[in-house]
This record gives C-alpha cells, sequence and structure tokens, in this order.
C-alpha cells in the first residue's frame, strides 16, 4: 500500500486567502471514488450562466470529460462545474462516455440547467470504470451547502499525489473598478502539458466575454502550463478552464483598458503552473532552462524542453552534478538547427562551456557549490538566432520511481 508522500521541500511558505467571487459557490464531498476518509469530489456554481473557455489536452487518448467539455465549450457558458479524484476516466470505452453522460445528468438536475451548461473532469488512475452512482445525492447537497469561500477545501478535494493543494488569486483594475482572479490547479505527475495528470481552473468577476478569456487562456497557456514538464508524460485529462461571472461589458480582446487584467490573469496562470513543477513527484530541485540564440521560438522551445525532460539531465541535478555533457546531449538530440561550435552552456552565471569546448579557467568546485541550489538555471545560447524560450522541469530521484511504483496499489 502506497504511503502519502510528505509535503514537498518546495511547496509554498504561505498560502494565500482566495476571496469570495461574486456569483460563484463552492463545496466539497467524500464520494468514496477511490480514497477513504477524505474529500473526492468538488462543484463550483455559478449563479448565473458564466462565460468560459477552455484548453485541453492533445493527447489522442483523452478522456470521456475532455470530450465532454470540448463538446460543450461552443456555447460559452457554465452553470456548474463536477471535479472528481481518485479516476480519471479515461479509456473505459462505452463506461466511461455512460458515466460522464449520468453525471452530467445528476448535475444538471441539481442546477436546473441544460446539460450543455455542465463541466465535467475526472483525475486518477486511467482504465477503471467510474461509478457515477456514488455522484447520486453527493452533487444535489453540495449545490445546496456551496459557500462562496471553500476554494481552499475545493483544491484539496482535487488532489491524487500532490502533496499540496495550489490556489492563487490576483486583483486588477478595468477602467477604475478592481476585479478577482482566482485559481486552483492539480497535477504533481504525469507532467508535460501540451494542450499534466493536471487540471486548472480560473475563475473571474470582470466583465468579459468568452472570447476574451479563450484569446487569454490559449496565449498564456504558451509560457505557462505549456511550459513545464515533471517527466514528459502528457495526461489523457489535462483540462484547464477560465470562468468569468460579470456582464459581458468587454468583448475585445485588443482594448486597452483590459491590460492590467490580462496581465494579472496571465500571473494567476503562471503561478498555478509554478506550484505544479514545485510539487514534482519526489522533487528536491527546480530546473529552470533558458533558451536563447535559436533560429525560431518553435526550435527554442524544443531544445527547452528536451533539456527539461532528459532523464540524465534531471538525475544529474538530483546528484548535484554539473554535467553540462548531458545537456550538449540533449540539444544535438532536439533535431532542431545547432551548431556544436557556437554553443554556450551556463550554469546560473557559471560558463561552462562556450564555442565547443569546455570554458577556460572552468572551476568544478565553484560550479559543484552551485548545484547544491534550490533552484538549479540552465542556460544554453544556440548562436545561431535571436529567438528564446524558458521552461521548467525537476530533478529525477528515487522517491519518484517509488511513488509511482505503488500508484496503483
Amino acid at each position: 500500500m502506497a504511503k502519502p508522500s510528505p509535503v514537498s521541500p518546495l511547496a509554498p511558505k504561505q498560502v494565500p486567502v482566495l476571496p469570495p467571487i461574486k456569483g460563484v459557490t463552492l463545496a466539497t464531498a467524500e464520494a468514496g471514488i477511490k480514497y477513504k476518509g477524505r474529500t473526492d469530489v468538488m462543484a463550483m456554481i455559478f449563479d448565473q450562466p458564466a462565460a468560459v473557455a477552455g484548453v485541453f489536452t492533445k493527447s489522442k487518448c483523452p478522456s470521456a470529460p475532455v470530450d465532454l467539455c470540448r463538446a460543450h465549450l461552443p456555447k460559452g457558458r457554465a452553470k456548474i462545474l463536477i471535479v472528481n479524484s481518485g479516476n480519471a476516466n479515461a479509456f473505459t470505452g462505452k463506461k466511461g462516455i455512460a458515466a460522464t453522460k449520468l453525471t452530467a445528468e445528476i448535475a444538471a438536475t441539481a442546477a436546473n440547467c441544460a446539460i450543455d451548461e455542465v463541466y465535467l473532469s475526472s483525475t486518477g488512475v486511467i482504465g477503471e470504470p467510474l461509478d457515477a452512482t456514488k455522484f447520486e445525492g453527493h452533487i444535489e447537497q453540495m449545490v445546496k451547502t456551496a459557500e462562496p469561500d471553500a476554494w481552499y477545501q475545493s483544491a484539496q478535494a482535487i488532489m491524487t499525489t500532490d502533496t499540496f493543494a495550489k490556489v492563487a488569486t490576483q486583483t486588477a483594475s478595468i477602467d477604475g473598478k478592481n476585479y478577482t482572479i482566482n485559481g486552483m490547479s492539480k497535477g504533481a505527475g504525469m507532467i508535460a502539458p501540451d494542450m499534466a495528470t493536471m487540471l486548472a481552473y480560473v475563475v473571474t468577476d470582470a466583465p468579459v466575454s468568452a472570447a476574451v478569456l479563450q484569446d487569454y487562456l490559449s496565449a498564456s497557456t504558451k509560457t505557462t502550463f505549456n511550459a513545464v514538464t515533471v517527466d514528459g508524460d502528457t495526461s489523457t485529462s489535462d483540462t484547464l478552464l477560465a470562468f468569468a461571472t460579470g456582464a459581458e461589458e468587454f468583448t475585445n480582446p485588443d482594448d486597452e483598458k483590459l491590460a492590467a487584467f490580462k496581465a494579472a490573469f496571465h500571473a494567476v496562470l503562471h503561478d498555478l503552473a509554478m506550484q505544479i513543477i514545485r510539487d514534482g513527484e519526489g522533487i528536491r530541485k527546480v530546473m529552470r532552462v533558458e533558451v536563447e540564440g535559436a533560429t525560431s521560438q518553435d526550435a527554442a522551445k524544443k531544445i527547452a524542453m528536451s533539456i527539461a525532460n532528459s532523464p540524465l539531465v534531471k538525475t544529474a541535478i538530483a546528484g548535484e552534478d554539473a554535467n553540462w555533457g548531458r545537456v550538449v546531449m540533449a540539444v544535438g538530440k532536439a533535431g532542431e538547427p545547432a551548431d556544436r561550435d557556437r554553443l554556450q552552456i551556463r550554469f546560473g552565471d557559471i560558463i561552462v562551456a562556450r564555442d565547443g569546448e569546455r570554458e577556460e579557467g572552468y572551476s568544478e568546485e565553484k560550479c559543484a557549490a552551485y548545484m547544491k541550489n534550490d533552484e538549479i538555471v540552465i542556460g544554453v545560447d544556440i548562436g545561431l538566432g535571436t529567438e528564446r524560450f524558458t521552461a521548467w522541469g525537476c530533478d529525477l530521484t528515487k522517491e519518484y520511481v517509488e511513488i509511482n511504483g505503488d500508484y496503483r496499489s
């Protein structure tokens, strides 16, 4: 039987208190889907249908709840969100489709809304049928008892191998009025979002349309959730949804009045993505990979992710070994334009290799001391162009193997 993992040593020292947002309430329940003695279902209920936007996994084997959300998204309105942990309802065939249908029907009845105003997410074990009858009674009760300040409890309910609940909040001004942006996420393994098992939900009372939300969500995802990797594995269930409860006064994403809101919205997504990487399974160190001098941004990203995903680089970081040869390997295997004789590699501010060979005067002792830090920066200058990309990863430890070796136990 797997034992609960201790809280990540890189967990935030302080947890923000998320203020209530007008028009939304939350609740949790113990449905006994997999876990005993803990909440495993979260409901988010909107007083009036909210504007909604979303991005999802690019996995060719998506879960049934992902299919449902994609089907409902064109309407652009949401009345209720139901999220369960312990079972991903993925690769569950006709039974999975039936489970989402039943869950959506239960939720629609409880929230008194249309089926296509229901959004679902499931996270946990893949391939196990989800018994949706376990939601009966619970969803109706959650709708009745939902509270405006149950953000942290809701983030706890959707955890799987996470060691801490992930929440973030920002305030932004639009045309002289202040609005709140709250967010929660979960994820610690199977993280290489390509839109990790990653779920995230952001809610605001700002008076923006679904089109504005979708524009900002798609743009920010590229440099936040799509720039982090724990293990290089993209989940079947990745879902990122954003909701706005205010009247749709602003419908143009390029409206200058929305500049502060756009920045705060991005800040919430970035905060949540960084919490996911800081809770990577078995993590002891965060790796920030800064690639510059690439021929295109796409090339810069592929090289950065090649480094961040390399098991050899990750184990070197875990062992506090400045093995820059493994970085060279990861650059070369990325398949993007690179020139061995123009390459420069650094750990932090310490240049270790330049122009195709080890840096003259390189100090192993100085670099070894730097590698003891909790956050390691690997800088790579390709030397062929002007494009750059930053990715975040983590080390690979024995604990990661233990956590995933026991995951279904």
